[in-house]
């Protein structure tokens, strides 16, 4: 079962970077493999009730890989963290089947949740379902659902729920494009978008020069309206000085 699992998830890292070429690069060179091995270690470990031993394993692979998973983090099937330094996944985060995550990700919390014997009690972290993808520098924070298949581009900020086949991009993130459930089953790189959907930012933009225009228009005709009032108010007092 455990070599199982392994094999599967160098066969992800085969079919989602193009750079791998070969299984035995992946077993010595890749970080994001290397922290994989280490957190399935460190979390059977952890549902063992053995979380000192799991947390000493779990920092021991932070140092060699720049990568910290804590080992109660909960990790499906074929997870791939393409080149990995800076990547922080939290306690309670729960991450589904066939996820990449790309590097500086973090799955964060967004404040402590104690519970009546001040121990953390509920969860805090994020849920990624089943195919999502999260682009480089990406903070999902709190307790939120980012949907199946789902991506979210690089350096978002996301502290709400993102649906299912979406893009997501900004700080904090929107949606700025549905994706087509068919175009969903084949894997596509990274978080950020590049198929000519709309940037939110310059969405953004557009809007506030229209803004502007209509203003000014409204502006010109006011001064159109003042200056003739200004030139009718001399012709009335001249008649009425005749």
């Amino acid at each position: 079962m455990f070599f199982d699992r392994l094999s599967e998830d160098i066969a992800s890292f085969k079919q989602r970077d193009p750079a791998a070429r070969s299984t035995l690069e992946i077993v010595l060179c890749y970080p994001g493999f290397h922290a994989l091995l280490i957190h399935r270690i460190s979390n059977w470990l952890w549902k063992h009730k053995i979380h000192l031993l799991a947390r000493v394993i779990s920092y021991l692979g932070r140092i060699v890989t720049a990568i910290e998973i804590h080992p109660g983090a909960e990790i499906g099937r074929r997870f791939v963290i393409d080149h990995g330094t800076g990547v922080v996944i939290g306690e309670t985060a729960i991450i589904g089947d066939d996820v990449t995550l790309y590097h500086a990700v973090t799955l964060g919390g967004t404040s402590p949740a104690v519970d009546s014997h001040n121990q953390v009690g509920q969860k805090r972290h994020p849920t990624v379902k089943d195919g999502a993808i999260i682009g480089s520098g990406a903070a999902i924070l709190g307790p939120i659902t980012i949907g199946e298949g789902a991506r979210v581009g690089a350096n978002s900020v996301v502290t709400k729920d993102i649906p299912a086949f979406v893009t997501a991009v900004g700080i904090p993130a929107k949606v700025i494009m549905p994706r087509d459930k068919t175009k969903s089953q084949k894997f596509q790189p990274y978080g950020t978008p590049t198929d000519g959907g709309p940037d939110p930012i310059i969405q953004t933009i557009d809007s506030l020069r229209g803004q502007v225009s209509t203003l000014m228009e409204r502006v010109e005709e006011l001064e159109t309206k003042l200056e003739e009032i200004g030139d009718a108010k001399p012709q009335k007092r001249d008649r009425q000085a005749g």
